[in-house]
């Protein structure tokens, strides 16, 4: 017999599921080759899950269901509420570039994006170490049919068959290590897992080898080094519309499983797990910010980008508890941070592969930092949107990128520690190299000539979420304080139950 709580925990999730499979129902009878109708009712759905997660977060409750193996929690609410706008934007952004390049012949583009999403919520919900394995699985196979969804695109079915290869390893690195912690906690729920560990009724040891094993597959999915390999070559060899989908919404649910793994499950191992953070954190910046800087292609900088933009916030992820010492307000203001962090970023990239996309047009790929060359000429709207987002990824105030860093940054020096300190002023000459890439890209689009006349047109609801994607950026930057404060209730509140 299964109880309402139950039901009302997983309800929005119902609701997608039912959905995905409808649309693909009612896609059989679509002529348009846009697939208007199809896409206008999942936009519909869309708005509809994200509206009742945006309620369920704002109530502010906790509650599990089904035998505790899902939770419904602020933190996981806003996440899944942020990651269902991520992919709105993502397909309002994504639908002229799959439609001129043929990618809308059936309805897969919508139904895979809502099998992903759904995967996203379930990892995101989770509070089973199974659940939250499947709930990755369905992410990730959806995400393997999306980059190959060009059939006759050779680079797109080479880069499907190396993230299928890699990302096969890394959810086996996973599942090792989840069947570890298993084997040495005895549970599968993440409440008792936590439970066991603080008791020290545990096998140490098979635990820390298993602990080794988890934080190699969190490494794979959020793309940090030295788990990165996939992240350059599937960036540049998805087609553009599926590459913004991989690098945004995912970002929401690897940061959730990550915190559901680590800080709710395996919190009395930090001092374990935050070495390895750490070393992973150190990686990622120095690789990805020096490997950015020899790019031409513009999504392969991205890419590096993106791997560095992580690295700061394993650096929030592990300045929480400070040798072995759990201290509330520390935990409450790191995590926080690293969640600030990582909604600030995917909102930033959605922008930035937006103006990508509209750069592109059918037979030409926007794909080369020259492409760029005398934006501002043709369309200086879109070039500044471009460099709002460029200089905000650096980190320049006064834009939300800045107040992200910040406050990671101040969640290290906090700490207290010594060792934190020192990785605080090398994240500082990190972003500083990182910013020689994102300003040469603003050069070639201010200073270089067009290499053609013609302006960028967009449709309409293109230019306008666009507009206020960029806008965000900015807005953001100038105010954080009110989506700090979310996220730092929605820390609180989480850490709390």
């Amino acid at each position: 017999m299964i109880d309402n709580i139950s039901w009302l925990a997983v309800y929005p999730e119902i609701v997608l599921l039912v959905m995905a499979c409808v649309i693909a129902l009612v896609d059989l009878g679509v002529q348009s080759p846009r697939r208007t109708g199809t896409y206008v009712l999942t936009m519909l759905t869309l708005a509809v899950v994200a509206g009742l997660q945006a309620m369920y977060a704002s109530s502010g409750n906790t509650f599990y269901g089904f035998g505790n193996m899902v939770v419904s929690d602020a933190m996981g609410n806003w996440l899944k509420c942020f990651a269902t706008l991520a992919m709105m934007v993502t397909l309002v952004y994504g639908r002229p570039y799959a439609a001129d390049r043929d990618m809308l012949r059936g309805g897969e583009l919508f139904t895979l994006s809502m099998f992903a999403l759904l995967g996203m919520f379930i990892m995101i919900s989770g509070n089973n170490l199974l659940v939250i394995y499947l709930g990755l699985e369905l992410l990730t196979l959806s995400s393997y049919a999306l980059v190959a969804l060009r059939r006759d695109h050779v680079v797109a079915t080479e880069a499907a068959m190396k993230y299928f290869v890699l990302g096969a390893m890394a959810s086996g690195f996973l599942l090792y290590g989840l069947s570890m912690v298993y084997g040495a906690t005895g549970s599968l729920d993440i409440g008792q897992v936590f439970k066991a560990v603080n008791a020290g009724q545990i096998k140490h040891q098979v635990l820390v080898f298993g602990l080794v094993f988890v934080v190699a597959g969190l490494a794979f999915k959020l793309g940090v080094v030295p788990f990165h390999m996939w992240v350059p070559d599937v960036y540049q060899g998805a087609p553009t519309a599926i590459t913004a989908m991989i690098g945004g919404a995912p970002k929401l649910a690897a940061f959730a499983i990550t915190m559901r793994l680590l800080v709710d499950g395996l919190l009395p191992l930090a001092i374990d797990w935050q070495q390895m953070l750490g070393v992973l954190a150190i990686g990622s910046l120095l690789v990805g910010n020096l490997a950015a800087i020899a790019q031409t292609n513009l999504k392969r900088m991205f890419a590096y980008s993106t791997i560095s933009q992580m690295g700061f916030v394993l650096l929030g992820m592990m300045s929480g508890v400070v040798q072995g010492n759990v201290d509330a307000v520390a935990a409450e203001n790191a995590y926080s941070a690293a969640m600030f962090y990582v909604v600030t970023y995917v909102l930033t990239a959605l922008a930035s592969f937006g103006v990508i996309l509209l750069m592109a047009r059918e037979g030409f790929e926007s794909e080369e930092i020259a492409d760029l060359a005398g934006l501002n000429q043709r369309s200086p709207l879109y070039a500044g949107v471009m460099a709002v987002c460029l200089f905000s990824m650096a980190g320049i105030p006064p834009l939300v990128g800045f107040y992200a860093k910040l406050s990671v940054l101040q969640a290290l020096v906090a700490s207290g520690s010594t060792a934190h300190l020192v990785l605080a002023v090398f994240a500082v000459i990190m972003s500083l190299i990182g910013a020689f890439y994102y300003l040469r890209v603003v050069k070639v689009m201010y200073f270089d000539a067009p290499l053609t006349a013609t302006t960028v047109a967009a449709p309409a609801d293109v230019r306008v979420v666009l507009t206020i994607n960029g806008a965000l950026v900015l807005i953001l930057g100038l105010m954080p304080g009110g989506l700090m404060a979310l996220c730092a209730d929605a820390i609180v509140r989480s850490l709390a139950s």
